[in-house]
């Protein structure tokens, strides 16, 4: 009798642990190769997990809802079906020293190992967290300044790696100042502090109560974060897009023939954003604490639709490098693949900037949300056709055009109006200019 081992895969670069929303297979239940066992979910994206080997499932060590670190044994296989099933247990252990293994100490040639009384803190660090800090010489209170992006904000391997080289400079500082206000107000008169509260929705005959699902409640929070976070400011401008459908209509056919691809107006859109992006690169950068990061790379997201009703907002890496068949072929692969739930994280983190095309629902426009921690999205409207005024050498005319309303919201922190109005006035001139002679 062989049996083997299941391992929760590697979900991404940055991506350490998982969420187990449901056991597709139960202990007992025979498996075939390539199918699917499990699902699971990360802060990123959720995923399915298929069976390496075809069997009989045998042993679950994790129940649903646990989360665990990537690398952990998750279940077991057995290739003989009459072998002993063991139910479900709850292994939490396991997961920290898996977590322990996954990497190598930290180099503590410079620094002081401290001691962290970590049971002040309302904040939650894993076992590899709390011996970084340790050995790195990262006080209790320092750690909680950083700011986590993993699930529920906690503090990942790669967060406090990442805050390692600046450590001491700015977070101390903050926690100083937060220090001397709390003995300030500890010493000071009472005051009167508004307080916030959820609003009290009263519940009325015939209504249905309906919980948000785990990726709505992500989106809200994700959503409010980024209207506290930035100051929205959104600028519009109406694009004559004639030349470019036109030359859409004209070579859609031949396009699909030759490429096996449907072209649609979407990598038109992300190819005339790319090219804006080389103009105006201040629009392509983000915000971290007095710091502006200037990104080298152009990765566009497009907000995609699930069929859940939720979004998600896959990547188009090096966007800038890619033709116009490469693009077309890249945003058809993901929208195709978003819709079957089989992206990966790595295909839906790093983006610098993101477009949005509230066209597709038929509104002429919108004033989309900016996806942290960029500093700019950009919504397309419907395409209509309109009367507009055509001015030639011979005096103006008016003509039936295809016109679209463009809108792009931006940070004001960083960016104001002069840049943001010429970037989205120079996308429009792209569009506006397209060549309707061109190939593809």
């Amino acid at each position: 009798m062989a049996q083997f081992d299941l391992l929760m895969p590697k979900m991404g670069e940055s991506v350490a642990e998982a969420t187990i929303i449901k056991w597709v297979k139960n202990v007992g239940d025979s498996v075939k190769l390539d199918e699917t066992i499990l699902e699971i979910a990360t802060d990123k994206v959720d995923s399915e997990i298929p069976s390496p080997f075809e069997g009989t499932l045998v042993k679950q060590l994790f129940k649903e809802g646990d989360v665990v670190q990537v690398g952990a044994l998750i279940a077991v296989i057995s290739s003989d079906a009459s072998a002993a099933v063991e139910t479900p247990k709850t292994a939490a252990p396991v997961t920290a020293k898996v977590e322990a293994a996954v990497v190598s100490a930290p180099d503590v040639t410079n620094h002081a190992a401290v001691s962290n009384d970590f049971s002040q803190s309302n904040k939650f660090f894993s076992p590899l967290v709390k011996n970084i800090a340790k050995q790195e010489g990262i006080a209790v209170a320092e750690l909680e300044t950083i700011n986590g992006s993993g699930k529920d904000g906690r503090v990942t391997k790669s967060d406090i790696l990442a805050y390692i080289p600046n450590k001491g400079k700015q977070n101390i500082a903050v926690v100083e100042q937060v220090k001397e206000v709390v003995a300030q107000v500890q010493t000071a008169a009472p005051v009167s502090t508004p307080q916030v509260h959820k609003s009290n929705v009263k519940s009325m005959a015939g209504d249905e109560i309906i919980e948000m699902d785990r990726m709505r409640k992500l989106i809200a929070d994700h959503m409010v974060m980024s209207k506290h976070v930035s100051p929205h400011v959104t600028s519009f401008v109406e694009a004559d897009v004639t030349n470019m459908v036109l030359w859409r209509d004209k070579i859609k056919s031949q396009f699909e023939k030759r490429e096996g691809e449907k072209i649609t107006f979407t990598p038109l859109f992300i190819e005339a954003v790319a090219k804006a992006i080389k103009d105006y690169p201040m629009i392509n950068v983000a915000v971290d604490g007095t710091n502006i990061i200037k990104r080298k790379s152009i990765n566009i997201g497009m907000a995609a639709a699930l069929p859940s009703g939720n979004l998600i907002v896959p990547v188009i890496k090096n966007a800038d490098e890619k033709n116009l068949i490469g693009l077309t072929k890249n945003v058809n692969d993901l929208a195709k693949r978003s819709k079957a739930n089989k992206l990966t994280p790595d295909e839906i983190q790093d983006g610098t900037f993101t477009l949005t095309n509230v066209g597709g629902f038929g509104n002429v426009m919108g004033t989309p949300i900016i996806n942290q921690p960029q500093v700019a999205i950009m919504a397309t409207g419907t395409i209509k056709k309109k009367p507009a005024v055509i001015e030639t050498p011979y005096g103006d005319t008016i003509g039936i055009r295809h016109m679209m309303f463009l809108s792009l919201s931006y940070d004001h922190r960083v960016v104001d109006g002069s840049l943001g109005g010429s970037f989205l006035r120079k996308v429009a001139d792209y569009l506006e200019n397209f060549d309707i002679n061109r190939t593809f």
